[in-house]
């Protein structure tokens, strides 16, 4: 890795706002099981934001419950007595159940509060889309509207049979409302495209291990691999942007008509020419205003002028495609926010199980903090902050139900088994589970971070 071309003030803000969200969602999914214990009269001896293994940033105890912040930020706790969790307090359990511990609630009652985390940040979740609808309302493109069709920006896509000015019909035989759904459904799963191509109907069979392939390319640079087509008209330099483009002389809302004397239309275009002449130089043909200008801009190692794009409502006004966007009053908001947490949370599951597939080889891809925290963006945006913040609280939801020794979702799974048959399970086996539970954990953690420095499952 080269260490200097790390530009450690994004990667600051990407760490400083992945601790943000994940220090609300602990706390709030923590809480969950803390006032569903309390609802039930159990005790809870402990409230933690993060881990305090040795000590503690900070503590302090408020009736019969510590209240702190520890120092691993992997997590956090609410240590509830007399019940089997990560504190492994064994002691403790030696001793006769008192009706204020865990172990002597009912079954239904523990079940609630093993729920409570989950159920708390499915509701997080929920409420988050809520207001960013009402807020920043929701915003879709109509694929009908992208008249240009695609622009294939990854090369690896083009091997595939995409070509620019592609217009997709239909993923695994899933009409394509709007282009937004496009790259999630094909790397979730579509083996077969249909598309129009020069008023021509294409089928493209996809390989199953498409996802793969876009993970192992050799770049490893995250970035949508199909967007909509544009025409060849700059975009607004930043004050201090220093791109070949800028130094040549282009402006806002200049025409680019012609790159080495060869006509063009489309900003993939700009590109296609420059990628033949890596490190040298090409010649602009401009259209500005009434007036006609020659322009020579120099070209990168990796074939690029540098040029900056419209937005999307420059793109709307002009239209080259339409954007569609519906804020929701505060009655509305809150249907379609859970509308919303459910298809996130279908998403989800469906990546999920591309995981578990090995064909696919999407295992390759499971990632640890570094691969959640390059989600966020480099510069602050409120909206964008909240919908990763609401999209982790789901994730985090599903991981904690699943049935692992450790995880709610193995309290709950001992718990229904109790109801079930009507008998408690061993406190020594669950013990046992518990240790498998937190070393199968451990694993899968070193795993994930593994992969996101080292590459190991690639």
């Amino acid at each position: 890795m080269n260490l200097l071309a790390i530009n450690w003030s994004n990667v600051g803000l990407q760490a400083g706002q992945l601790l943000l969200a994940l220090s609300l969602l602990v706390i709030l999914h923590e809480f969950g099981h803390y006032i569903t214990a309390r609802w039930f009269k159990c005790r809870v001896e402990k409230f933690f934001l993060f881990f305090d293994p040795w000590f503690a940033i900070f503590k302090k105890k408020i009736g019969d419950t510590v209240y702190g912040i520890g120092w691993l930020p992997l997590g956090g706790y609410v240590k509830i007595s007399g019940m089997i969790d990560e504190s492994m307090d064994k002691e403790a359990l030696k001793q006769p159940p008192q009706e204020w511990e865990f172990r002597s609630k009912p079954a239904w009652q523990r079940l609630i509060v093993m729920l409570g985390g989950v159920i708390m940040n499915v509701l997080t979740a929920f409420v988050i889309y809520a207001f960013i609808l009402m807020i920043w309302g929701e915003k879709k493109t109509p694929i009908a509207s992208v008249k240009n069709g695609i622009w294939v920006t990854d090369t690896l896509m083009t091997k595939l049979g995409f070509q620019n000015g592609d217009k997709i019909i239909s993923v695994n035989g899933d009409s394509i409302r709007y282009f937004e759904d496009v790259q999630p459904k094909i790397l979730i799963g579509g083996r077969k495209v249909v598309l129009e191509r020069n008023n021509q109907v294409i089928n493209l069979e996809l390989p199953v291990n498409v996802i793969d392939k876009i993970i192992t390319r050799r770049d490893k640079k995250r970035r949508p691999f199909i967007i909509e087509r544009v025409p060849s008209i700059v975009g607004e330099f930043p004050e201090k942007d220093t791109s070949f483009g800028k130094q040549a002389g282009l402006q806002a809302f200049d025409n680019i008509i012609a790159v080495q004397g060869q006509p063009i239309q489309f900003m993939d275009q700009i590109n296609d020419v420059a990628e033949k002449n890596k490190k040298g130089t090409v010649n602009l043909t401009v259209l500005r205003g009434a007036d006609t200008l020659n322009l020579l801009s120099k070209v990168s190692e990796e074939g690029r002028v540098g040029i900056y794009m419209l937005n999307y409502e420059q793109y709307d006004s002009m239209g080259v495609y339409s954007v569609t966007k519906t804020k929701y009053g505060f009655f509305a908001a809150f249907p379609a926010g859970f509308r919303k947490a459910g298809e996130k949370l279908k998403d989800y599951i469906d990546q999920f199980k591309l995981i578990l597939n090995p064909k696919t080889g999407a295992y390759k891809g499971v990632g640890g903090f570094k691969a959640i925290g390059s989600i966020f963006p480099t510069t602050w945006s409120w909206e964008a902050f909240w919908n990763i913040t609401a999209f982790l609280s789901i994730i985090l939801a599903f991981m904690n139900l699943l049935p692992i020794p450790a995880l709610d979702g193995g309290h709950v799974m001992f718990t229904l088994y109790e109801m079930i048959t009507r008998r408690k399970p061993n406190e020594k086996f669950l013990e046992y589970a518990q240790v498998v539970g937190m070393v199968l954990l451990l694993g899968l953690m070193l795993y994930a971070n593994g992969n996101d420095w080292f590459g190991w499952g690639k």
